[in-house]
């Protein structure tokens, strides 16, 4: 017997804290019983775990996608409101499938996707420190000393950031904008954005173009493909569960 919670992130269905929040709002039954309490204890193999009606059991086979995000898409795997998700982007894949951490509703960019709970545990847990990198459009021309102010973390209202790397990239002849990337390890909501916002440049467009050593080279927008081999050691590799042993909860990616 497990808790539901680790049940479901193995399943990859959910992280641990995602799997959590499900099941805290009443969309997780278990035999058919709607469960809210976070130490209900089940039995993988045996007992009948939905989330939102849908049956999720241990994936037979391990998947991983490399997704090109395009806006206005929710980093989910429904949506109350009906808006299109990155899950409506993969249509050919019939096993449930999770995405590892979320990218904003008007940013786009790389998103991976798995059925591997471990895994996906692993790449957003914050001691491993997994470099996102990102390119925004901003307003105004981010000067040399805002870079600094940058790479040496921005006071926010949750805190200070950890160090970042980040150039400015091009500017608009005029000064009215430019383009700016960021290489943070963190996983706050919103963060580039506010990190941005806290210089007094705000974010118009937003594109990750890298996580993980992961680059979208080869995928157009709304596009997908499987990781290779090597991909998927490397990642397991550098999320600690290469030896198979489960990173630990998960923290929620911006």
């Amino acid at each position: 017997m497990e808790r539901l919670q680790k049940i479901i992130s193995k399943a990859g269905a959910a992280s641990r804290r995602e799997a959590e929040r499900l099941i805290l709002a009443g969309r997780v039954t278990l035999n058919g019983r709607v469960v809210t309490e976070l130490g209900t204890q089940a039995d993988g193999e045996q007992d009948v775990i939905a989330i939102d009606g849908v049956n999720i059991s241990a994936p037979k086979e391990k998947l991983y996608f490399l997704l090109n995000k395009p806006k206005r898409c929710i980093s989910a795997v429904r949506d109350d409101r009906g808006r299109r998700t990155v899950i409506d982007l993969l249509p050919e894949v019939e096993e449930y499938i999770y995405p590892v951490g979320r990218l904003d509703y008007d940013t786009e960019g790389l998103l991976l996707l798995t059925n591997d709970g471990d895994l996906m545990n692993g790449l957003l847990h914050p001691r491993y420190e997994i470099e996102k990198t990102y390119i925004a459009k901003a307003q105004g021309v981010v000067t040399g000393e805002d870079i600094k102010k940058l790479c040496r973390g921005i006071m926010l209202e949750d805190g200070m950031t950890a160090p970042a790397r980040a150039k400015l990239l091009e500017r608009a002849d005029n000064g009215s904008w430019c383009r700016v990337q960021l290489t943070i390890h963190e996983g706050r909501n919103r963060q580039v954005r506010r990190m941005l916002q806290a210089i007094g440049h705000r974010v118009q467009e937003l594109k990750r173009v890298a996580f993980a050593g992961l680059t979208l080279e080869g995928v157009p927008r709304g596009g997908y493909r499987s990781l290779t081999g090597e991909e998927v050691a490397r990642l397991k590799k550098i999320a600690g569960t290469a030896a198979g042993k489960p990173a630990g909860n998960a923290r929620k990616e911006s």
